[in-house]
C-alpha cells in the first residue's frame, strides 16, 4: 500500500516531457526569428539587438546584482500584496455571501472596479502615500483585491444546493457547513480565480515599479533602461518578467489545479 501512494506520487511530480519539448521548440523558433530579423537590418541594432547581445546584457545585469536584487525586491513585493490581497478579498467575500443585501451591493462595485486599469492607482497611490513600497503594495492589493473577492462570492454562492442540504441533514450548520462543506466544494473556483487575481498583481507590480522608482525592483531596472535607450537591457528585463511569470504558473497555480481537480474528480471530464 505505501509502495503505491509513492507510486502515485512520482507519477503526480513527474515533468510532462512533450510539454517541455513544445516549449523548447517555440522558444527556439523564436529566438532564430529573431536572430534573422536582426540579420535582415529591418530595424536599426540599436531597436533590435541580438539575442547574443541580449544575452550579454543579462549576464551584466546578473553579475552586478542589478538582476538579482531586483527580483528578489520585486517577488517580496508581490508575495506581500498578492498575500494582503487574498486576505482582504477572501474575508469580504465570504461577508458578502453571509450577508446577501451587502453581496449584493458590493459584487457590482467589485465588478466596476476590477475593470479600472491598475495604473490608474498609481497617482492615487503617490499622492496618498508616496515613493516608497507601501505605495507600490497598496497598487498591487487594489488591482488584485477585487478579483479574489468576486472569485469568493461567486464561488461560493454557486455551489450545489443538494450539497448544503445534505449537510444540513447531517446536522452541520454555521461555520462547520461553510469550513467542511461549501468552502471544499467551491475550491476549484477559487484556485482558478485566486490565478487571475495573481496576474492582475504580476502586471500592477512591474507598472507601480516603472512610475513609483524606489531604486530597486525589476520595474526600476527597465526604466533605467528606457531612459538611456539601452534597448537590450530592455528586452533583458522582459525576458525575466516573462520567465518569473511563466514559472510562477506552471510550477505553483498550474500544479494546485491540477491537483484540486484530481482530488476532486474534475479530471474524469477530459476522459
Amino acid at each position: 500500500m505505501q509502495k503505491a501512494i509513492l507510486e502515485a506520487r512520482k507519477q503526480e511530480y513527474r515533468p510532462d516531457t512533450t510539454d517541455i519539448a513544445n516549449v523548447v521548440l517555440f522558444l527556439a523558433a523564436f529566438v532564430g526569428i529573431w536572430q534573422l530579423v536582426s540579420n535582415i537590418g529591418i530595424f536599426p541594432s540599436v531597436l533590435m539587438p541580438t539575442p547574443a547581445k541580449v544575452i550579454e546584457t543579462i549576464a551584466r545585469l546578473v553579475t552586478d546584482s542589478s538582476m538579482t536584487v531586483g527580483i528578489g525586491v520585486t517577488m517580496w513585493r508581490l508575495l506581500a500584496g498578492f498575500a494582503m490581497a487574498v486576505g482582504i478579498g477572501g474575508a469580504v467575500g465570504l461577508t458578502m455571501v453571509k450577508f446577501q443585501g451587502f453581496g449584493k451591493t458590493m459584487s457590482s462595485f467589485a465588478v466596476g472596479l476590477l475593470t479600472f486599469p491598475s495604473i490608474a492607482w498609481v497617482p492615487f497611490s503617490i499622492l496618498l502615500i508616496g515613493f516608497n513600497d507601501f505605495g507600490i503594495l497598496f497598487v498591487v492589493i487594489m488591482a488584485s483585491v477585487f478579483s479574489v473577492m468576486t472569485s469568493t462570492y461567486g464561488s461560493i454562492r454557486n455551489v450545489p444546493p443538494i450539497y448544503i442540504r445534505a449537510a444540513k441533514n447531517m446536522g452541520a450548520s454555521g461555520f462547520a457547513l461553510l469550513r467542511y462543506v461549501m468552502i471544499p466544494a467551491a475550491t476549484p473556483s477559487l484556485i482558478m480565480g485566486i490565478r487571475q487575481a495573481w496576474s492582475f498583481a504580476w502586471h500592477a507590480l512591474i507598472g507601480a515599479e516603472i512610475l513609483i522608482t524606489t531604486l530597486y525592483g525589476l520595474g526600476h531596472v527597465l526604466h533605467v533602461g528606457r531612459e538611456f535607450n539601452d534597448m537590450s537591457q530592455i528586452i533583458a528585463v522582459m525576458i525575466a518578467i516573462f520567465a518569473i511569470g511563466l514559472l510562477v504558473d506552471r510550477l505553483v497555480f498550474m500544479r494546485l489545479e491540477e491537483k484540486v481537480r484530481a482530488r476532486w474528480g474534475l479530471n474524469q471530464h477530459n476522459e
